[in-house]
């Protein structure tokens, strides 16, 4: 029985929300590092590898999370992840040292993988083909809204009572929200397709399935350049206002929030209803929009990174425009994999996407950016003729290092659009090969 209209968006508003709730917790560390990497003498490679924790276990989990959503209730498995996470999420504020913060952000990769590969599995059966990519774009505005709200709100927070504050404040919605997912009426998976696709299994492992498709491997690389550079700047942004242009914590936030809030769901809306009307006309027409998209923000970032200091709002227009321009990818791309993957496998082949859009993309952006500023620190600080480096002879010197680092992510980018472009190039091929099999299983 296909779902009710008000069932319908019931569910995608409390998707909306979870993810919303997914995004405020991961970026809590990129608006209140900086208090955090003082109070435990923490390298920038550190307060990276912050990130990273988060996002090995988030990358592993999620394939077993991948394979339950193909096959057990996905309300409950949401209902179990955000409570989960938001319970850790709280208990952070009691950490002591850098070992038990690294700990619990263990326990929040957990809880959160989850997430993604079963709200996705759910949008897909909850939507035609037609509407995914503007489905897929509502759902999104929880990650540009959920990093806003956790710049703005943790960044007050952490001014006005300290970064322990800003984690419970974090983990207490997130009750709420496991509850009232309960109340959604799950989908059948194929919904929106037809019944008959769901009886009738492609042979071999489904594993190998996913991996033989030139477009899912290209979608795949994609991932790994796109979120090495989103999660280093959500890592880094404010840091690199406080350091470089001199920015207090709140000030830094507030502008981070301005890039992530208006310009990045502006980016999400945008790419959503250009996404869809391109596809109108060629069946490739979201990744060729997405390649166009980020293609056109490298020199964005790349301006942004070469303006001096207190230049503050030629830098939030800049990096707000280029950031703007690569959210386009959520929306085009995560429905493409919706176009080329069977019904009974898009929760497991959102799972493998995301091991390695986190575990070789997100888990490395902030860790190895962090790495890059610590060297480039010390290069600056040895040509000015600094000795010894410690805490306090490098400090000085940290905003250059940081400023160097980033030039890292204008670079990928270029190499994001060139992969983009060339998945455009296989994708149609794809596409016709799984209506042809779908029709044949609905006439079956």
């Amino acid at each position: 029985m296909r779902s009710s209209r008000t069932a319908v968006w019931y569910a995608l508003i409390l998707l909306f929300a979870i993810n919303t709730l997914n995004f405020f917790d991961r970026q809590i560390l990129g608006a209140i590092g900086e208090p955090i990497r003082k109070e435990f003498d923490l390298s920038d490679a550190s307060l990276g590898l912050l990130g990273t924790a988060f996002t090995l276990l988030y990358a592993v989990i999620g394939i077993p999370f991948g394979r339950f959503s193909d096959k057990f209730s996905r309300k409950r498995i949401l209902a179990i992840g955000v409570f989960v996470w938001s319970l850790v999420t709280a208990a952070s504020g009691l950490a002591r040292n850098f070992g038990q913060l690294f700990a619990m952000r263990l326990g929040v990769g957990v809880g959160e993988a989850a997430c993604a590969p079963a709200a996705t599995s759910m949008i897909g059966d909850l939507f035609p083909a037609n509407w995914r990519a503007r489905a897929m774009s509502i759902f999104m505005l929880g990650l540009p809204i959920g990093i806003a709200l956790s710049y703005a709100i943790s960044g007050a927070v952490a001014k006005a009572y300290g970064w322990r504050a800003a984690f419970l404040v974090a983990g207490l919605p997130g009750i709420i929200v496991a509850i009232a997912v309960l109340f959604i009426r799950e989908p059948a998976r194929g919904e929106s397709e037809s019944q008959q696709i769901l009886s009738r299994r492609r042979p071999g492992s489904p594993y190998a399935r996913i991996l033989r498709s030139p477009t899912m491997l290209l979608i795949i690389l994609s991932g790994i350049f796109h979120n090495f550079n989103m999660y280093a700047i959500s890592s880094f942004l404010t840091p690199y206002l406080m350091r470089f242009h001199g920015a207090d914590i709140a000030k830094a936030n507030y502008i981070s929030t301005f890039i992530f809030g208006v310009m990045c769901s502006l980016g999400l809306l945008i790419g959503g209803y250009v996404g869809d009307k391109t596809m109108k006309k060629w069946a490739n027409g979201r990744m060729l929009v997405s390649a166009a998209a980020v293609l056109v923000a490298a020199p964005l970032f790349y301006g942004a990174l070469e303006l001096r200091p207190g230049e503050l709002v030629p830098f939030a227009l800049l990096m707000g425009a280029g950031c703007l321009l690569m959210y386009f990818y959520y929306v085009c791309v995560y429905p493409a994999i919706h176009d080329i993957v069977e019904p009974g496998l898009r929760g497991t082949a959102m799972a493998i996407y995301f091991m390695a859009f986190y575990l070789l993309g997100g888990s490395f952006g902030p860790y190895a950016t962090g790495l890059l500023s610590d060297m480039f620190t010390r290069r600056a600080a040895a040509a000015a003729g600094v000795v010894e480096f410690t805490t306090a002879s490098l400090e000085p010197f940290k905003a250059q290092g940081l400023q160097s680092a980033m030039f890292v992510i204008p670079c990928l980018i270029v190499l994001l659009a060139v992969t983009l472009y060339a998945a455009s190039r296989t994708i149609e091929r794809e596409m016709t090969a799984l209506r042809t099999w779908m029709d044949e299983a609905a006439d079956q």
